[in-house]
């Protein structure tokens, strides 16, 4: 992709293209100013600015992507846009410049995720359009990508970022090594720093993909897997593009590319566990060029510029470059297993899913034996996926916000104890079994909390596809215990004698003597409303050993 514009686009990117025009005829351009700026570090609201910084992204990349499209472009808006971008105090989110610090640089060498991308982005477009653009512009845009992200990526300092093994490792890393073969691979006095900037990136490839383990799973959902994932993918092509050699390679790389398909819940939904969400976007072009590499299932659904809220340059590029229809389906199995992540999803006419894991994961909730019922082409008991992001959200109050909680899963609450944080509380596998009639997953949660006299806490899910859950939780205490059992849902239940009912889509019966609703509101990842449900049902373990008992019919 580096270095030349697009080919020839499919005829189902017609819409995209649509959006492309539009958005690079629209004239408005938010300004970026002191008082923007300070207002993260004021009030903790990221959306505020980083609506205002997007809105400028989507113009960046809607006017280099018709730039490169039609030859006939008039290159003087996108000359201002670039100017523009150049002009910014910094190409990092306020919430990120803290990560600069640690070597002394200002936020304006803050080379976090957005400030690479930014970098990518100019890049690829400058080299692209080589004896098109003016002069002036062009090589402004290659010193302000030197002086911002080339610097400190030369730098042998460790950046804060490298060793998180998580998405922030590929997209910086990505983006920087794709930012440097588009602007020095052409450059032969350059040629031994564009190998030590190939090798950074490929430094912390390598720590990328060790944060997966043997099943491909990716902890922090299906969202950071198109992020984190999706980087690596178009940094490795375009390495191989350069070099010849191949990060996608490695057996492990097959079963990261597989990931979104086996937690997939029909029709377009995924478990949102984590800081995910229930229906992401997976960008065209990659799903286009991992079928091509690895046989999994192709896109199907024609993109839109707005799909991405973020307008990164990754991801729009390479639909653009990579997109194909008409390759064969796959098929996906019914029941997928994720051992290293302990996670289970079955699909069908109805869809469970359930999870293990433990309580320090990257963009962590507690929510250990936490699970999903989705019938109807919704999560009726649903995971909240992400809250709005804020200074908060990250800090030591995290757990103090429904989405990321305990209390917004559907977890036992054991004498008035919530699940803890930490990597020390893991939910141990016990047993998993799918032998085509039942699927079976038992969890031992004891670990998950701090409770005295509580000798073990068992979690048992049985589940069969027709659309009926078994949940037995097995409590063994040496003195008697309040337990309260919560089921979260954004459908409001209708409670009756020993029974509750979600709009008669999923109806549960249990043996509860006390049962109640609460109606709580939270701030969802877009600052909107979130109206929750949770249903509570109350009881008392003896003594001894107990079970509580709870059975769920799909229709």
């Amino acid at each position: 992709m580096t270095g030349s514009a697009f080919p020839r686009p499919a005829g189902e990117l017609t819409s995209l293209l649509r959006d492309i025009r539009a958005a690079a005829a629209d004239d408005t351009m938010p300004e970026l100013g002191y008082r923007a700026y300070r207002d993260y570090f004021d009030t903790g609201n990221r959306l505020r600015y980083e609506r205002q910084y997007f809105r400028r992204r989507a113009r960046l990349a809607a006017r280099a992507a018709q730039a490169l499209l039609d030859l006939d472009t008039d290159l003087g808006p996108l000359s201002d846009t670039l100017w523009s971008v150049c002009d910014e105090y910094t190409w990092a989110l306020p919430a990120h410049v803290r990560h600069s610090a640690d070597q002394g640089r200002g936020p304006e060498q803050c080379l976090d995720l957005f400030a690479a991308e930014t970098a990518h982005t100019l890049a690829e477009t400058v080299a692209a359009l080589h004896g098109r653009l003016d002069r002036r512009v062009a090589d402004r845009v290659r010193a302000e990508v030197e002086r911002r992200v080339f610097v400190p990526y030369t730098d042998p300092r460790p950046l804060n970022w490298e060793g998180y093994r998580n998405n922030w490792e590929a997209v910086c890393a990505g983006a920087a090594g794709m930012a440097a073969l588009a602007l020095l691979r052409d450059c032969p006095a350059d040629t031994d720093r564009l190998a030590a900037m190939l090798d950074r990136s490929r430094a912390a490839m390598d720590r990328y993909l060790a944060g997966f383990g043997g099943d491909g799973g990716c902890a922090e959902g299906v969202d950071y897997w198109v992020y984190g994932f999706g980087y690596f993918v178009y940094f490795a092509e375009a390495l191989r593009e350069h070099t010849g050699e191949d990060l996608l390679a490695p057996a492990n790389v097959a079963e990261i590319a597989a990931f979104p398909h086996r937690v997939a819940l029909g029709a377009g939904a995924y478990a949102p566990f984590s800081d995910a969400s229930e229906r992401p976007w997976l960008p065209a072009g990659l799903l286009t060029r991992l079928a091509e590499r690895f046989g999994t299932p192709p896109a199907r659904v024609v993109p839109s510029l707005h799909d991405d809220h973020c307008y990164r340059w990754g991801h729009l590029s390479r639909t653009l470059a990579w997109f194909r229809p008409g390759l064969p389906a796959s098929a996906v199995e019914a029941t997928s297993f994720l051992p290293d992540l302990a996670w289970v999803v079955s699909r069908g006419r109805f869809a469970f899913a359930a999870k293990g894991g433990h309580n320090d994961e990257p963009h962590n909730h507690n929510d250990l034996g936490h699970f999903v019922l989705h019938t109807g082409g919704r999560s009726v008991l649903d995971d909240l996926g992400a809250g709005e992001y804020t200074a908060g959200y990250f800090g030591p109050g995290r757990y103090d916000h429904l989405h990321p909680s305990a209390r917004g899963h559907s977890v036992p609450v054991i004498d008035g104890q919530v699940q803890l944080p930490g990597a020390d509380r893991a939910a141990k596998v016990l047993r998993y079994r799918d032998d085509g009639q039942t699927v079976c997953l038992d969890l031992d949660l004891t670990a998950a909390y701090q409770v005295p006299g509580l000798r073990s806490l068992v979690r048992r899910l049985r589940w069969w596809p027709d659309g009926r859950l078994e949940l037995m939780d097995e409590i063994d205490a040496d003195r008697e215990l309040p337990v309260e059992e919560v089921f979260v849902s954004r459908v409001e239940p209708t409670l009756s004698a020993g029974a509750a009912d979600w709009g008669g889509l999923v109806r549960l019966g249990h043996g509860c003597a006390q049962a109640s609703v609460e109606e709580v509101t939270a701030a969802d990842h877009h600052a909107r409303p979130d109206r929750v449900y949770l249903l509570s049902c109350r009881t008392t373990t003896p003594a001894g050993r107990g079970v509580h008992r709870f059975v769920f019919d799909l229709g």
